[in-house]
């Protein structure tokens, strides 16, 4: 059951052994990124002859889901919640998901164009692009910018925004994502900075907690390596200095082994 920004109550058929699965046209993977490999290396087999769609945060995962299966669909999605029990998810802010082909092990356009229009009429607003890194760089520009920020400060993404001094260390993380972005030739497919703001705004994610901040409050591992870490990988094979995320990514591993 979800619900917040809409209502809604689905049947699913669950199990927790994965040689109980049968052959799969579709998968759609949307665990932490650290759990990426493990989790597809358990299910590949069930898409022997499917396609697997990764709306992860991050990057690295459509890597890791290719070293399983053959056909794969690099996706970005942008609704935002939480869990608050088993089978109960709290909705905080609807958006929309962008596929498109994983370029080095790719899934047939036609095939992301029918997953695209079996999300769609299932509610989750989804489109078919025949380069997905845009959509998927500017929601990684924007939650490296800001998530750890949130979970370094304690605050939600719309108070974090109003203190100045915040803002400006966002906006300083976000040009050098764009950087990056820009060295692999990567166009953004809208201004990350944009995004931030109107996420900012009460009435869509003001008191939103960023998922690396739940992550902290639960103590659990977070994602830094897949955002800031991912940022700062790809510049450093493309000869770009990412000082600010090499030190977000250590500050948020420092607290990590604080809980040891």
């Amino acid at each position: 059951t979800l619900t917040g920004a809409g209502e809604v109550v689905g049947s699913l058929r669950a199990t927790a052994d994965p040689a109980e699965l049968p052959p799969f046209q579709f998968g759609i993977v949307a665990t932490k990124s650290m759990h990426t490999e493990g989790a597809v290396a358990e299910v590949a087999h069930a898409f022997g002859e499917g396609s697997v769609c990764s709306v992860q945060n991050g990057v690295g995962n459509e890597e890791a889901i290719a070293e399983h299966v053959e056909r794969v669909i690099r996706g970005t999605t942008f609704p935002a919640g939480s869990v608050v029990a088993p089978g109960r998810v709290q909705w905080d802010v609807k958006g929309d998901t962008t596929i498109g082909p994983f370029e080095p092990r790719p899934a047939p356009m036609s095939e992301i164009e029918r997953l695209a229009d079996a999300c769609t009429r299932a509610g989750m607003p989804t489109k078919a692009v025949t380069d997905a890194r845009g959509p998927q760089w500017r929601k990684l520009i924007f939650n490296a910018a800001t998530n750890p920020i949130g979970a370094l400060t304690g605050l939600t993404h719309g108070r974090v925004c109003e203190d100045p001094a915040l803002r400006a260390l966002i906006t300083a993380l976000v040009d050098e994502g764009k950087a990056v972005a820009s060295a692999q030739a990567i166009r953004l497919d809208e201004d990350p900075e944009e995004l931030i703001d109107y996420a900012a705004r009460p009435d869509v994610a003001y008191d939103h907690k960023a998922s690396m901040l739940q992550d902290v409050d639960a103590r659990r591992q977070t994602e830094i390596d897949f955002l800031n870490g991912g940022v700062a990988r790809f510049g450093r094979s493309h000869g770009i200095p990412t000082p600010l995320n090499d030190a977000v990514t250590a500050l948020i591993k420092g607290v990590e082994r604080s809980w040891a």
